[in-house]
C-alpha cells in the first residue's frame, strides 16, 4: 500500500529528522545502547564469575614450635621434673672406703597453659549460596590465626592464661651455674639500642657461651629487619659471616648454625632482647592437650551457624642453660 504524505499546512515547519537536526542546530542526539555496567541497562543479564580461591593477605607465623620441644598431653594438670646439679662422683683406691655422694636435685616445671578460641558465624543462606566453600575457608582462617596467636605467645607470652614466653623469663649476666633456675643469660651487644664495635665478634661471644653440649643443633633466632642488618657484616678479610641457603627447605647459616626468623622478636633498640641462641628442643617446651576442635552449632542463634574452635597449648622454658639472648646494651 502506498503512503501518501501529506502536505505541510501553511505557516507549519516540517519536522527534521534527527541527523538533519544535528548538522543543522547542533542538536545532542540521545542514544541507548545495552551495556553491562549498570544494572537496568543490561547489566542484571551479566552473570557474575567468583573465583573460588580466596587470596588472603598473609599473617606472619611464627616458627618456635618448629624448633622447640612440642609434647601431648592428656589433662591440663601437666608438669615436667627437671634435675639440677646432677650426681657427684668422686675417685678412690682400691680399697678405700667410699663415702655417700649427693644425690640430684629435682625441680618441678609446670607450662602456663590457657586456650584459644574462635566462634565466628556465618548465615545458612551463605553456606548454601556461595560460590567457594565457605566452612572449609573459615576452617582454613581459624588454623592460620591460631598459628599466629600461639607463636606469639611462644616469644613474648605473659602466661597469664597462655604460655609464657622465652624473652618473658627473668635474665642475668651471670654465666651457666651462678644463676637462679630459669634465668637466662644475656651478653650484652656493646652499644645501647645497636651493635658496638666488632659485632661479628659479639655474636660469636654469643653462640661460644653456650656450652657445648648444646650448642649441637642450636639455632639463631631473630626477626627479619634484625637478619637485614646482620647479613651486612663482614669479617676484616671481607667475608661475610651470612652464608645463604644452598638447597631448597634448608635455612640459610650464621656462623655454621642455621636462622630461623621470627617475627615476633622485638627490633633492634635499647635494652632489647633482639637475638635469641639456643638448642630449643632442649630448653623450650609447648604441652598440647589435643589439637584444634571445631563445634558446628546451627541452633543457637539460627538463622546464623556458629563454628565454635578451640584449642588448648601452655607452654614455658624448661631449662635456661639451653638458650642465650643478645641484649643491645653497653653493659
Amino acid at each position: 500500500m502506498d503512503v501518501i504524505e501529506r502536505p505541510v499546512l501553511d505557516g507549519a515547519a516540517r519536522p527534521p529528522r534527527a541527523f538533519e537536526g544535528f548538522v543543522r542546530t547542533g542538536a545532542t542526539v540521545e542514544l541507548k545502547a545495552f551495556t553491562g555496567v549498570t544494572g537496568d541497562a543490561g547489566g542484571y543479564a551479566v552473570p557474575r564469575e567468583i573465583d573460588a580461591a580466596i587470596d588472603r593477605a598473609l599473617a606472619g607465623i611464627s616458627p618456635i614450635r618448629q624448633i622447640a620441644n612440642v609434647v601431648k598431653v592428656g589433662s591440663a594438670g601437666y608438669r615436667k621434673l627437671v634435675t639440677t646439679g646432677g650426681t657427684p662422683s668422686g675417685w678412690a683406691a682400691e680399697t678405700d672406703a667410699r663415702p655417700e655422694t649427693a644425690t640430684p636435685v629435682f625441680t618441678e616445671i609446670a607450662p602456663p597453659a590457657g586456650e584459644l578460641y574462635a566462634n565466628p558465624s556465618a548465615s545458612q543462606a551463605m553456606l548454601d549460596d556461595a560460590a567457594f566453600d565457605v566452612e572449609a575457608w573459615l576452617a582454613d582462617e581459624i588454623a592460620t590465626e591460631f598459628a599466629r596467636a600461639e607463636g606469639a605467645a611462644f616469644v613474648g607470652g605473659s602466661g597469664v592464661n597462655r604460655p609464657r614466653g622465652f624473652l618473658t623469663q627473668p635474665v642475668a649476666a651471670t654465666a651457666d651455674g651462678a644463676r637462679p633456675f630459669g634465668t637466662l643469660q644475656y651478653l650484652a651487644s656493646g652499644a645501647a639500642g645497636d651493635f658496638g664495635a666488632n659485632p661479628q665478634e659479639r655474636l660469636i661471644d654469643l653462640v661460644q657461651a653456650l656450652r657445648a653440649p648444646y650448642r649441637q643443633g642450636a639455632s639463631f633466632v631473630m626477626n627479619a629487619a634484625t637478619v637485614a642488618r646482620i647479613r651486612k657484616f663482614k669479617t676484616t678479610d671481607g667475608q661475610f659471616l651470612w652464608a645463604p641457603s644452598l638447597a631448597a627447605g634448608q635455612p640459610a647459616t650464621l656462623l655454621g648454625y642455621p636462622v630461623v626468623e621470627a617475627g615476633d622478636m622485638p627490633d633492634v633498640a635499647a635494652n632489647a632482647l633482639a637475638i635469641a641462641f639456643g638448642n630449643f628442643r632442649l630448653g623450650y617446651l609447648i604441652a598440647e592437650r589435643n589439637e584444634t576442635a571445631i563445634l558446628r552449632d546451627p541452633y543457637s542463634n539460627k538463622p546464623f551457624v556458629s563454628f565454635y574452635a578451640t584449642k588448648r597449648i601452655g607452654g614455658c622454658v624448661t631449662n635456661a642453660e639451653a638458650i642465650k639472648v643478645m641484649r643491645f646494651s653497653a653493659t
